[in-house]
């Protein structure tokens, strides 16, 4: 092989190589940031912190992000907003009861969020919401308002179909919502919020909470109860 033909190979390949790196980077820069912003919480967390972690200069961070409340909109949005067009269209699909689809709302949910890195956004948010204005706007309009429609629908159908009797649903809704919460800040606080065994049986927990809402405390009519998922 000529030298030359060997140096244009290689020149090749580096490039093809920076260029894998650099469609990396956003990805990388929102796991750095996701697990920072877990960790430390939004005010103590450093821009220069998450692009240390990330491999990469400040100067490369800020071209993919303008500013650090660029950047926890974008992990909001890769790890708990950008789902709600998947988890709407699974409500137009789902063909269960309205009494499963509760259950599976509630265990999907803590499947793909809350046993997750992303759950310690909920704890973030009720810590430091109060300092941060336009962060919780922004956390209102494309994570609380779009999760309490859905919830919100879900119990409408069940009225609707007649399974559910008519609910006051602007405050029904945090039946759904309040177990939820709960459950992550345990997870988020070493077990001070109640059990420490408590998420190792999060699947139990969440089954209990459906037949809860749906039976209240009276006692339950016949047949067995709501299993976690349809």
């Amino acid at each position: 092989m000529s030298i030359s033909k060997f140096l244009c190979e290689k020149t090749s390949a580096l490039a093809v190589k920076r260029e894998r790196r650099k469609d990396a980077r956003p990805g990388e820069l929102l796991d750095a940031a996701l697990d920072l912003f877990v960790e430390k919480g939004f005010a103590a967390t450093r821009a220069e912190e998450v692009a240390a972690r990330a491999g990469v200069s400040k100067g490369t961070l800020f071209l993919y992000f303008q500013s650090k409340e660029e950047l926890f909109k974008a992990v909001v949005r890769e790890n708990i907003s950008g789902r709600f067009k998947e988890w709407n269209e699974e409500f137009e699909t789902f063909e269960g009861s309205a009494a499963e689809m509760l259950a599976y709302c509630m265990t999907s949910w803590w499947d793909r969020v809350g046993a997750t890195r992303a759950s310690g956004i909920t704890k973030l948010m009720m810590s430091e919401a109060g300092n941060f204005p336009d962060i919780t706007a922004f956390y209102q309009q494309e994570v609380i308002q779009p999760g309490q429609a859905l919830i919100r629908r879900i119990l409408q159908r069940g009225i609707d179909r007649g399974e559910f009797r008519p609910l006051n649903l602007d405050y029904a809704i945090y039946s759904v919502i309040a177990p939820m919460i709960f459950l992550v800040l345990s997870k988020h606080s070493a077990g001070t919020c109640g059990d420490p065994a408590l998420l190792g049986n999060a699947e139990k927990y969440i089954t209990s909470q459906v037949d809860t809402i749906l039976y209240g405390l009276s006692v339950q009519p016949a047949g067995k109860p709501v299993k976690g998922k349809a």
